[in-house]
This record gives structure tokens, sequence and C-alpha cells, in this order.
């Protein structure tokens, strides 16, 4: 399934300095990652976390441990998962975002296969949980600041803006 992003034909298109990548290039894009970030809900309430992670034979396969606020809720939920690999010096890079169903691996013959693939957990401890998300929806774009463009000159790291709330009435809530 391809994301409304995409064209009918699955083909790439250009739109201002966006180019919507299609299924193919967003998957070879996504595999190259990593690192993701997991995007679900707690309490209603929207979570994120870094993982890295592998795509094996069209699912996104993640590593975690049993007492993890992951392995606890995210299980035959619909999540999204975004990898990208940003330049903020060129103002270019890549995006993808995968919506798809999670699902906690318990099946010992594809546990025993997920231990053979080289994603060796960042955190400590034990991660003996494997959870799968489908690429249900699939949506890349790649990013470059057009050609003639100026450089805003805005150096790395520095804030858009700092606003101070005791001296800025744009934080004030609206009645």
């Amino acid at each position: 399934m391809y994301a409304p992003a995409v064209g009918q034909t699955g083909d790439a298109e250009v739109h201002g300095e966006f180019l919507r990548l299609d299924r193919a290039e967003s998957l070879r894009m996504l595999a190259t990652a990593p690192v993701g970030r997991l995007i679900f809900t707690v309490n209603a309430l929207p979570a994120v976390r870094l993982m890295n992670f592998a795509v094996v034979d069209g699912l996104i396969v993640l590593r975690t441990a049993a007492d993890t606020t992951i392995a606890r809720k995210v299980d035959d939920v619909i999540v999204a998962f975004e990898a990208d690999d940003l330049d903020a010096a060129t103002s270019s890079g890549w995006s993808v975002v995968v919506t798809g169903r999670a699902t906690r691996v318990s099946d010992p013959d594809l546990i025993a296969r997920y231990r053979n693939i080289p994603l060796m957990p960042w955190a400590p401890g034990e991660r003996d949980q494997f959870l799968t998300i489908t690429i249900e929806i699939l949506e890349g774009r790649r990013v470059s600041r057009p050609a003639g463009s100026r450089d805003p000159g805005r150096p790395r790291g520095t804030p858009f803006a700092i606003l101070d709330g005791a001296e800025d009435d744009r934080l004030d809530s609206v009645e």
C-alpha cells in the first residue's frame, strides 16, 4: 500500500524542494538507517522512543527488554516508525515514515532467527523481546535546499527564537 503522498503509480513526485520517494527507494533508505523513532501511545498520550532496528522480510524488527514500556504497551497496536538522515549544514537529507501494526514475537523459531540478525541493542541489559512492525503505509521524502536559494546563516545549534514567557504575550492562553 502506498501513502497518499506517493503517486498512484508508486512513482516519485517532486514538490518544490521535496522529492517524494517511491516505495522501493523509501525501503532502501529505511534499511540504511541505524536508528529510528518508534511512535506509540501510552494512556492516550504520544510517546517516542529511539530504537535501533533492522528491516527483515518486509518487517521492521525491534529488540527490547521485557520490563520496558515498549514491551508492555506495544503489542497488537498501530504505531508509527520514523527514520531519517538529515544534514543541517546543507539543509538536505531524507525521512521515511512507516505506519503499521506492532506485534510482540512469541514464535520460538522467529525469535531464534531474529537473534541471528545484526541487531545489537545500544541500551545496556538483556534485550530478549522482539517486536515486528508491518509496513502498511510508507512515506519517504528527500529534501534539499533549492538551487540558488540563500542560506539563512543561522549557526548550527542556535535556537530559532528564545521566548521568555514573562515578557512575551504570545505565550498567554486564549480564552
